[in-house]
């Protein structure tokens, strides 16, 4: 019990500040992070930008209407300029010759700079109510009252339900629009609820992060969990956990940092999320990645290694002689010294190939191996042959790569049109 008492008073969450800011953070960084999966499926990255720097002219009219800064005032301001800014950037494009990036790089400077034109006369007219109003800028999630949360909390809950209810929906108008209209569905209306949900994603984080960082946090949980899994739905998961993730990161951060506000520490936490994700997500990871091109080098280092040792034996008198190191690098030349050295270890440890004094030679596992090497090389330069009508001396090289990718049902297949030959266009036999 002491040690879970100590748990929660290291974590502050008997502090009823700490908590609210908590709650607030993760609870935006998980809607947010939903509506902008969606939105990066959709490739509307910039809108989210442009809205997000759209809405400070409207809190700034939402405050001199209504004198305050009570919070539901100020975003339903933020919410009108930002959905003005969309049918903006949308006439542009649809009906003037400006192009959609150029339309929102206008629309964004304009918004923005009215907003700081706004922002700064208000801070200038020596109102009392004002002080605070900046925090719009770069957030200051530690502003946050019991009132701003129950607002986070419901627009949160609005946000999510919304992605759920459509998500089939969205995710069809994301990958094929085409087929959307085809079936069907309102396109038109399914981009506007986008559009709308994407504003007010935005209008709910601009108070804890910011309208300059904001656009971080809407897109970048989803970048990362593209990382992690090729399915929606499992983006979508992965998407609200890793933007819960930079929420509760970020709160902790800015608490052992004085003076530093939580929504930069949120983006540096999500940014660090999508950094890892890059690295070491099993599939598109970096690391894995270039694992995994290193290991298929060197199989087919492996491979070429046996085919060498089968053509010398094909061509030699005595079948089972053995063949020096010097000769087989020769014959594969980009193979440094010593990699064609960890190579033969390698073969020699998978029983592949045996030594013969102070040469190898293939045993009877590596002989059938290299031996389908071959004949998958010869099938193949026949295919390119007879059925592709290229010169014999043309088709090499194609072969030296496939023989490596041709799995055993394409080689039956192979066999089977090509009626099994027996030679191929050098008049080779192929080794069946």
């Amino acid at each position: 019990m002491n040690a879970l008492l100590s748990i929660v008073s290291w974590l502050a969450l008997d502090d009823p500040s700490v908590r609210r800011v908590l709650i607030g953070s993760a609870l935006f960084a998980a809607g947010s992070a939903l509506v902008g999966t969606f939105a990066l499926l959709r490739r509307r990255a910039l809108v989210g930008d442009a809205i997000s720097h759209a809405v400070l002219p409207g809190i700034c009219v939402a405050y001199l209407v209504q004198g305050s800064k009570e919070p539901l005032g100020l975003l339903v301001g933020a919410f009108v300029t930002g959905a003005l800014s969309l049918a903006a950037v949308d006439y542009l494009a649809r009906r003037t010759r400006i192009r959609e990036d150029a339309a929102l790089a206008l629309v964004l400077s304009v918004a923005f700079g009215f907003g700081i034109v706004l922002l700064s006369g208000i801070q200038q007219s020596g109102s009392g109510t004002q002080s605070g109003l900046d925090r719009f800028l770069f957030g200051k999630a530690a502003a946050l009252t019991d009132a701003d949360l129950y607002t986070f909390g419901a627009l949160a809950v609005v946000l999510t339900l919304a992605v759920v209810l459509l998500r089939k929906e969205f995710t069809l108008l994301a990958f094929d629009p085409i087929q959307a209209r085809v079936l069907g569905l309102p396109t038109r209306a399914l981009e506007a609820v986008l559009s709308g949900l994407i504003v007010l994603a935005v209008v709910l984080g601009v108070q804890a992060v910011g309208v300059v960082l904001m656009a971080g946090m809407l897109f970048a949980p989803a970048a990362a969990a593209r990382y992690w899994s090729h399915r929606v739905g499992s983006i979508l998961i992965l998407a609200a956990i890793f933007g819960m993730l930079s929420g509760v990161g970020g709160t902790y951060l800015s608490l052992t940092a004085a003076g530093m506000p939580t929504g930069p520490w949120m983006i540096v936490s999500i940014a660090a999320i999508v950094l890892l994700s890059m690295a070491f997500a099993p599939e598109r990871g970096l690391l894995p990645r270039a694992y995994a091109r290193y290991r298929r080098q060197r199989t087919m280092n492996e491979e070429n290694i046996l085919k060498t040792l089968y053509l010398l034996n094909e061509t030699s008198p005595e079948h089972a002689s053995a063949f020096a190191e010097a000769e087989l690098r020769q014959r594969n030349a980009p193979l440094a010294r010593i990699r064609m050295k960890w190579a033969l270890l390698r073969l020699k440890h998978r029983q592949l190939i045996s030594r013969n004094g102070t040469g190898w030679q293939l045993t009877d596992a590596g002989a059938l191996r290299a031996r389908r090497l071959v004949r998958l090389h010869r099938l193949w330069e026949v295919y390119l042959t007879q059925r592709l009508r290229l010169a014999p001396d043309h088709v090499h090289d194609d072969a030296e790569t496939i023989e490596h990718l041709l799995t055993p049902e394409l080689e039956l297949e192979l066999a089977r049109i090509l009626d099994r030959p027996q030679a191929d266009p050098h008049n080779r036999a192929i080794p069946y």
